[in-house]
């Protein structure tokens, strides 16, 4: 698995992780949305990783996801920044057009 951050996206990043987190996490977010297999592709910081954490190819940020929650992402992905949110996307399609900054620091 792969996540290409465009440099755009960096720069947001490593404005916004004030507190020196070590990870980037992919994320499968399910909350509101009524069970495991409804939900939306997302990120967030993190320093924890965990045995079940597998790491991602990236071209810049450390980035984890959980082996459980992989087969919600796609092999190879993109994230950028567009009008203030991040967007994560692949050649197959965008997965999630929206997250906002503070989805970055929810636990």
């Amino acid at each position: 698995m792969e996540l290409t951050i465009t440099p755009e996206a960096a720069s947001s990043l490593k404005q916004l992780n004030r507190n020196g987190e070590n990870y980037l996490k992919l994320w499968y977010d399910t909350d509101g949305c009524g069970c495991a297999v409804n939900g939306l592709p997302s990120i967030r910081f993190t320093n924890e990783k965990s045995s079940r954490s597998m790491d991602v190819e990236s071209n810049g940020y450390p980035v984890i996801i959980d082996q459980d929650q992989a087969v919600f992402f796609e092999e190879n992905m993109k994230l950028d920044v567009r009008n203030g949110s991040f967007r994560l996307s692949s050649p197959e399609g965008v997965l999630n057009p929206f997250i906002s900054q503070q989805q970055l620091f929810e636990q």
